[in-house]
């Protein structure tokens, strides 16, 4: 990308009324998926995630920030997830969650890229996420609006000191994100 593209695309405004955005946790979900002995995939999701979405004039002033409760694991199995939530494994009484924080939004129309910080425990690492915005829809009985996303990427569980069950457990986390996130209530009603 050169710079005179990257330079209109981080002046680019939100399709969004400015405004905080506050989650739907009834319609979104933190999922992920490892490998399990190289051969199949484990999936899984965080329950618990709060997330907030400051939609500024540009993409310049907005921002995304969540947290989510790691201790809230749900991989289908409950022994299993007893078991990652253990010191030996996962750790949450040392590490009870993972927070983001972006720092660059880029992109138009439906197709975005976050940029951000990624921390779990005492380590903080970059992580970019592709971001497809789904639109914007009014939810019947309610005043607010709901806006939709998805977000793609991945992470190394290495690098975050998280490296129990190698040869087990594949290095890289594969994270899917669905997220709504309801309109500020002083924004104005559009259509």
């Amino acid at each position: 990308m050169t710079s005179d593209t990257s330079t209109a695309a981080s002046t680019t405004a939100l399709p969004l009324p400015a405004g905080d955005w506050e989650i739907d946790p009834f319609h979104s979900a933190v999922n992920f998926t490892i490998r399990h002995l190289g051969i199949s995939k484990v999936r899984g999701r965080f329950a618990e995630v709060t997330a907030g979405l400051v939609v500024g004039e540009s993409t310049e002033t907005s921002s995304v920030t969540a947290t989510i409760d790691l201790a809230s694991i749900d991989t289908g199995n409950k022994d299993r997830d007893a078991h990652v939530r253990a010191p030996d494994l996962l750790d949450v009484e040392r590490r009870p969650t993972m927070t983001f924080r972006s720092t660059r939004v880029i992109g138009k129309d439906e197709e975005w890229t976050l940029e951000g910080e990624l921390t779990i425990g005492d380590v903080t690492k970059p992580i970019t996420l592709a971001v497809e915005f789904g639109g914007v829809q009014a939810f019947p009985g309610s005043p607010r609006r709901h806006a939709g996303f998805e977000a793609t990427g991945e992470i190394k569980r290495s690098d975050y000191g998280l490296d129990f069950g190698a040869g087990l457990l594949g290095d890289v986390v594969k994270i899917q994100l669905d997220m709504q996130f309801l309109e500020p209530e002083t924004a104005p009603a559009e259509g």
